[in-house]
């Protein structure tokens, strides 16, 4: 049956039908609500039943059908009373759930194909994290084909913990998204023969942006152990990241490669501080980011207790 169909019958037998259209939430709203809630209660007071009972629970089968139909009638009354339709409410989950759990790769071209070589994000390029001390200053140093590349960086925190070596998040980005403003301007790849790509996807605002992406799954990632054993990341979490980055070309990227992006920084990043430095093998063809070791001058001891 055709969702509408069914949503539209349904309304025939709704005993509470919509009377408020001024935005107050009366009966007619709260009690299809309270309804999910009690017929999500049957449908798992069945599987109890099942559970306890086993085979014995004869009709287990008719009896989840049953609350699932319930269930529907509810969510399809609760669309209705909300005018809208049971099938954009479908297409839209649908969409959501490929976005988070479908295909890791979304199958676009790179952001920036159609520039030339020097306009261009490298492929595959390795990268040397590497402590240096400056004033008497212990800073991290990023070397890219033994070029120096932008400022040595600290912890620029009281308690040190690590983020001096949050590039790797940024090459993470690169690596698995094809994408960030940040690591674009340290390379020069900046696309400046565009000016209005130059300006917005590459500009200030879109560095502001990949830094604040990198801090705000930093934040997310001391409270999850940095993210060591984690496979999957927290929905409103990766909303977030979508979100705050909506304006920008990397929109196009789904929810799973940002995941996968984020959790390969964080696997990278632990292997880098326990060494106190080390190689990073960035591949974009691979989607792949990878610890290549630690460098020959690093010091054997780990450089922060996770």
């Amino acid at each position: 049956m055709n969702l509408n169909t069914y949503q539209q019958e349904a309304q025939r037998t709704d005993r509470v039908p919509l009377r408020q259209q001024n935005g107050n939430v009366g009966s007619d709203l709260v009690v299809p609500l309270l309804g999910l809630a009690g017929e999500t209660g049957e449908l798992l007071s069945e599987y109890k039943k099942h559970l306890r009972d086993g085979d014995s629970h004869l009709l287990f089968r008719e009896r989840v059908s049953e609350e699932l139909g319930d269930l529907l009638w509810y969510v399809a009354n609760v669309a209705a009373k909300f005018d809208l339709k049971l099938s954009d409410v479908a297409q839209a989950n649908l969409k959501k759930t490929r976005d988070r759990w479908g295909s890791q790769d979304t199958g676009a071209l790179a952001f920036d194909a159609g520039f030339e070589e020097h306009e261009r994000l490298p492929r595959r390029f390795e990268v040397e994290l590497s402590e240096v001390v400056v004033k008497g200053r212990t800073k991290i140093r990023m070397r890219v084909n033994g070029k120096k590349i932008g400022d040595d960086l600290t912890d620029n925190a009281d308690d040190p913990d690590g983020y001096r070596f949050h590039d790797v998040f940024h090459l993470g980005y690169v690596a698995v998204l094809g994408w960030s403003p940040v690591i674009r301007k340290l390379l020069r790849r900046k696309r400046k023969s565009d000016p209005q790509v130059d300006e917005v996807q590459d500009g200030g605002r879109a560095q502001v942006l990949d830094e604040g992406v990198a801090a705000l799954v930093f934040d997310y990632a001391k409270e999850h152990r940095w993210l060591e054993g984690v496979t999957d990341l927290d929905y409103k979490l990766l909303r977030t990241v979508k979100g705050v980055t909506s304006l920008l070309e990397v929109r196009e990227r789904s929810l799973g490669e940002w995941q996968r992006a984020i959790l390969v920084g964080f696997d990278v990043w632990r292997q880098v501080l326990s060494a106190g430095g080390g190689k990073i093998l960035v591949d974009q063809d691979a989607k792949s980011l990878t610890f290549v070791g630690p460098l020959k001058s690093a010091r054997r001891k780990p450089a922060h207790k996770l």
